[in-house]
């Protein structure tokens, strides 16, 4: 579903991401892991579409995104890390911005909507003014608005910032369901306890550079996850 072929990204200078390779296969969670400043909210971006590398090539489910933007576009879900939303919009409103930005009619979105909303307990406030809601209430409304086109792939950075237990559980089980609907997750995390329990593969991303890559088991054989991070991200320094 996901194949990066030697994707570097430069800021002049700086190298943001050095010559990374990686395949997602559809039905899989792969998991981004690092420090901030990693790299992994740059190929995130440049997953989504949202910017263009300076060398290497991003292929969704075949499509190249430098070159067929728009049509990898059209299958993509994505949440960022900051979410920027239209607040003096209801969040039906928003949800119907988004459906026509993807020319999906919003008939057909409603009940997929209806039922993302009702999943995070959200659904009385759908008619409210987002500004009115609480910054819990807004990133589930984000994570719905990224899925209302009912996409192949969901790209997420960061997908428990701002959300209590309870959320976060929600969150962990919907993208278990989606990889049960044989959708395909990216996400980026810093925390160990999400990779290990939501992933099927985990890619460890240190100064732009993928330093390790594998399943949760074979990362953690003889040690826990987080150990395996902190060495090789912290362990040469």
């Amino acid at each position: 579903m996901i194949e990066i072929r030697h994707l570097t990204k430069r800021y002049g200078a700086f190298t943001a991401v050095d010559d990374i390779s990686l395949t997602v296969s559809r039905g899989e969670i792969y998991g981004f892991l690092g420090p901030n400043g990693a790299g992994k909210t740059t190929t995130i971006r440049i997953l989504a579409g949202l910017s263009l590398p300076t060398s290497g090539e991003v292929l969704i489910d075949g499509i190249d995104i430098s070159s067929d933007g728009l049509r990898a576009k059209a299958m993509t879900g994505y949440v960022p890390d900051r979410p920027y939303l239209y607040e003096k919009l209801t969040g039906r409103e928003l949800l119907q911005f988004v459906a026509n930005l993807y020319r999906k009619e919003w008939r057909d979105c409603e009940a997929r909507a209806l039922d993302l909303l009702r999943y995070f307990d959200i659904a009385d406030w759908i008619d409210a003014r987002i500004e009115n809601l609480s910054h819990g209430m807004k990133q589930k409304l984000v994570i719905v608005a990224a899925l209302v086109h009912d996409p192949a792939l969901l790209v997420i950075d960061e997908p428990m910032v701002g959300l209590d237990a309870l959320a976060q559980k929600q969150v962990k089980l919907l993208l278990r369901r989606l990889v049960g609907e044989q959708k395909t997750i990216f996400m980026t995390t810093h925390t160990m306890s999400v990779a290990e329990a939501v992933c099927d593969r985990i890619g460890i991303l240190h100064r732009g550079r993928m330093v390790a890559s594998g399943s949760t088991a074979e990362l953690k054989s003889n040690r826990a996850l987080e150990d395996v991070f902190l060495e090789l991200t912290y362990g040469n320094d």
